[in-house]
């Protein structure tokens, strides 16, 4: 016999959207510690809510109970192959054969809202004005979220789950431990400030200029800063003109690894991208420097935090490979000040 509330999390990516909604998870979790709460991601994004060693609920498994893994991205590309069908009709097999009593779309796709949908779940909850609008034919409950930033529309959203007024707080993520000890051993015993630099973003309008990013890092550097450079896949040869300068470390490592390197950082500089927000989660110290997209949307949430953007830049999320003109107004001098003032200020927690 079913005795505990099941419910079912949909956000398939990317990193920034899917820490953007852990907190509202992670209260729903504190609030209902009986619950089954399950999530339905997309498997590059595992390690945000469970490590690789991780067998079930736990440190290295902190808010869910269960996984379920969808390949949307590969479907996409094949999308009328028998290999999709098979995996897409596995996936609709395993997630019925839960009997989730709640479904929440915390993506607004329509692609997650078919998911959703598959389920076979009677009750599936969802914005009134999601990201795709035909997903929200999709739900039966639309709720109209009237948060600015995408972390109160995520609340919003969970409150309607059962009407709980759900607190802010931060976000559980899973430790892993050979990570853990990956790190303290590269960081060892030194108490330099540890400063995480991350040059890429998710297309070029967002990028600020590498050059830049290189400039701030040597001057971090003389400071007695220890400057790492995080690069994604594809993303060396961004990061090549800043260790040409001399002092910062490369980081190309898994995302098991960032999520402890971050833990341990004193600041992160970014632009709008998963790895600020995964220092944010934290609650680490970061400087945003921001383009096309809102701050007042997608900036840093509940962290100590300085945010840097031009009033000529307009919101926009056409994917131009140039930086967006407001973001080439941005000088290091800028980013220089606003990372001493948070390196020095009272408001972080050293």
């Amino acid at each position: 016999m079913q005795t505990r509330y099941r419910l079912l999390v949909v956000r398939l990516g990317a990193m920034g959207d899917i820490l953007h909604a852990l907190p509202a998870v992670t209260s729903l979790r504190q609030m209902h510690p009986r619950w089954v709460i399950d999530w339905v991601v997309d498997p590059r994004w595992r390690p945000l809510l469970a490590a690789p060693s991780a067998e079930g609920p736990g440190p290295q498994q902190p808010l869910v109970d269960r996984l379920h893994f969808a390949q949307t991205k590969k479907w996409n590309k094949r999308t009328f192959s028998r290999q999709t069908a098979k995996e897409i009709w596995a996936l609709r097999h395993e997630l019925r054969e839960c009997g989730y009593e709640t479904v929440i779309d915390l993506q607004g796709a329509i692609r997650s809202s078919v998911i959703a949908r598959l389920t076979g779940c009677t009750r599936r909850i969802g914005s009134n004005t999601p990201w795709e609008r035909p997903a929200r034919h999709f739900y039966t409950d639309r709720v109209i979220v009237k948060g600015e930033h995408v972390i109160e529309q995520n609340y919003e959203l969970a409150t309607a789950v059962a009407a709980d007024e759900l607190e802010h707080v931060q976000p559980l993520l899973p430790i892993d431990p050979a990570s853990e000890r990956w790190r303290d051993e590269l960081l060892g015993e030194s108490r330099a400030p540890v400063v995480l630099l991350n040059p890429g973003a998710g297309w070029g309008a967002k990028r600020w200029p590498v050059e830049r990013y290189a400039q701030v890092s040597k001057e971090l550097t003389r400071r007695g800063c220890r400057v790492f450079v995080n690069a994604g896949p594809g993303e060396e040869l961004l990061a090549a003109p800043i260790l040409s300068g001399g002092g910062a470390q490369l980081l190309q490592i898994s995302l098991d690894q960032l999520i402890a390197f971050t833990r341990r950082i004193g600041l992160c500089i970014a632009g709008d991208t998963g790895p600020l927000h995964l220092a944010c989660a934290f609650n680490r110290p970061v400087v945003g420097i921001y383009g096309p997209t809102d701050p007042s949307r997608n900036g840093p949430y509940g962290a100590p935090s300085r945010v840097l953007r031009s009033p000529e830049s307009h919101r926009s999320h056409r994917r131009k490979a140039e930086p967006e003109a407001g973001l080439l107004t941005i000088e290091p001098t800028a980013v220089l000040d606003a990372a001493d003032e948070l390196l020095h200020s009272p408001e972080v927690t050293k």
